[in-house]
């Protein structure tokens, strides 16, 4: 799969004379984990994440499991398929949205929002009236939102557009609120529609203060805490709306990466980080009576 493009701290050393000329895009930052996937010739999705590709749903990460869910659900094979000449050479970036230090509205934040669009050699397609060159390249940010929306799915918002280079100031620009909490952005995308990118990042001292909420490894303290009324309705109404089974185990896999998406709790990798088997266990007591009281 083809790799993240590269987005350089534009207040950086580094100078960026191919980002700031003609008119730019500014896109609101989502804190989150890069999502990559495309589509084989069967249907079947594939994902990865920024260093790596994932065999299948048992090997992506709990916090990232919802949005390859909310991928699956809403990709419109169809129209993917009617748009492009090879869907294989297509490779769709984004961001999957959970808690890394910055607490949004998680009812309102879709689980994946797009950013980027790659087609190579033969994605393209010579119906339309942009079609790729031989060597493939990034669609510029108006395009790639418009395909995002044509296969169902929603791309990161956009702050302001074709803001001419000439009037952009970078060391004066103020990060924004953001559309997704009560609360300023992680920061803004930079692009232009030439390719060239780059990011300004908000004040990480005040974004990580807000991340370092304490949380317990300890599996009860974690169900007493975020196993919540709220997150077990949610997931009753997901799966009701769904057609799928509201049974005891699939409210507690959904409400453990509730939990994961949504919360500081870490799950897996040693030190303080919480064992998922457990939280579990702690859960699906809950989740027996929450049910059994419907």
């Amino acid at each position: 799969m083809r790799s993240f493009p590269h987005l350089p701290d534009v207040r950086g050393s580094q100078p960026l004379d191919d980002l700031l000329t003609g008119h730019l895009w500014l896109l609101e930052l989502i804190d989150g984990t890069g999502l990559r996937f495309r589509m084989d010739e069967s249907g079947l999705l594939r994902f990865g994440d920024s260093e790596t590709t994932y065999a299948d749903a048992e090997a992506v990460p709990l916090a990232l499991r919802p949005a390859v869910r909310y991928v699956r659900d809403r990709f419109d094979r169809e129209a993917f398929r009617s748009a492009v000449d090879d869907p294989e050479e297509v490779v769709f970036f984004g961001v999957a949205t959970h808690h890394r230090g910055t607490d949004y509205d998680w009812d309102r934040l879709p689980p994946f929002l797009g950013t980027d669009v790659w087609t190579g050699s033969r994605g393209g397609s010579d119906r339309g009236a942009n079609a790729e060159s031989k060597a493939g390249s990034f669609r510029p940010p108006d395009a790639a939102t418009a395909i995002f929306e044509g296969i169902g799915l929603g791309s990161v918002n956009a702050i302001e557009r074709e803001v001419n280079a000439r009037d952009f100031d970078p060391e004066a620009y103020e990060i924004p609120g953001s559309a997704w909490r009560d609360g300023p952005a992680a920061g803004v995308v930079v692009r232009n529609k030439r390719g060239g990118r780059g990011k300004i990042l908000a004040d990480r001292a005040a974004a990580e203060a807000e991340g370092k909420t304490l949380t317990s490894d300890d599996p009860e303290a974690i169900a007493a805490t975020h196993a919540t009324d709220n997150r077990f309705e949610r997931v009753i109404g997901d799966l009701d709306r769904r057609g799928e089974g509201v049974t005891v185990d699939a409210v507690t896999d959904r409400v453990v990466e509730l939990i994961a998406r949504e919360t500081p709790v870490r799950f897996g990798g040693g030190g303080t980080s919480a064992d998922p088997d457990r939280v579990r266990a702690a859960i699906i007591e809950r989740a027996r009576v929450v049910l059994d009281g419907r």
